[in-house]
């Protein structure tokens, strides 16, 4: 087996075990509200891929740039179809996922609603803890998703002046 199928491999185990994790999870703790855990999940995996990418942010750069870089950047290192795209005319990043396997399992486990309010929460505690580190006003939008029917994810990354 070449590393690509190697790696593709260990990629679709991580998915899978993230689904076996939540319905132990949940058997375990049948009053807990599915989404609930589901949000704690996301909060940890953000906070600890905020710390991760403050190590990589030059201050002095766009943050907002930055941000989409590091998104897309790391989604394509879990296999995920995704590239920072031109900045928009009101000079924002923008990234965007073609494809993404999360969508693929969560549709697959009947879990679709989860998919986007998901990732989106994920990507706020990211915002929120890079904005609590820097003292800065990084913002974010989803503009199109593909669980909610769009050819695909797409997020735009900007920072709000200070008032």
């Amino acid at each position: 087996m070449d590393d690509a199928k190697k790696f593709e491999a260990l990629a679709a185990i991580m998915r899978a075990s993230h689904f076996e994790w939540r319905r132990a999870a949940l058997a375990l703790s049948p009053d807990v509200e599915p989404f609930e855990l589901i949000k704690r999940y996301w909060e940890e995996v953000g906070k600890d891929t905020a710390k991760f990418y403050l190590k990589k942010i030059d201050p002095a750069r766009d943050l907002g740039e930055q941000m989409a870089e590091l998104f897309v950047s790391s989604s394509v290192v879990m296999g995920e179809d995704a590239e920072v795209l031109a900045k928009n005319a009101d000079g924002q990043s923008q990234a965007r996922h073609n494809d993404c396997p999360w969508y693929h399992w969560h549709k697959r486990e009947d879990l679709l609603a989860e998919d986007q309010p998901g990732c989106d929460y994920f990507i706020q505690v990211v915002v929120d803890e890079i904005n609590a580190a820097l003292g800065r006003s990084l913002r974010f939008a989803t503009d199109e998703a593909l669980p909610a029917g769009g050819g695909c994810c797409w997020r735009r990354f900007w920072e709000e002046e200070a008032s």
